[in-house]
């Protein structure tokens, strides 16, 4: 993903924190393979190049229209959960 999408990405997630019930600094995200579940992550995850795999892999299949209204993550849960653990302790 060049840095001119990644950052377009960026200040989409941006956006959508402004339209969400979420804390400042956090963004909410979609994740699932066919049932999606919300979860609220810290926006300095948009930093990490593991977090940034999952972007360009959200943009590869929905570009910038999320069928959710949000930002969709396409992963099993359990990779997401696995994946968002190793950035807390990082």
């Amino acid at each position: 993903m060049g840095i001119f999408r990644l950052r377009s990405v960026v200040a989409n997630a941006k956006q959508l924190v402004k339209r969400q019930d979420v804390p400042k600094g956090y963004l909410a995200v979609y994740v699932g393979e066919v049932q999606r579940k919300r979860f609220v992550v810290p926006l300095s995850y948009l930093d990490q190049p593991l977090f940034q795999d999952l972007l360009r892999r959200s943009e590869e299949e929905f570009g910038f229209n999320h069928p959710m209204g949000g930002l969709t993550i396409p992963c099993h849960e359990e990779a997401f959960v696995h994946l968002t653990a190793q950035l807390r302790i990082s």
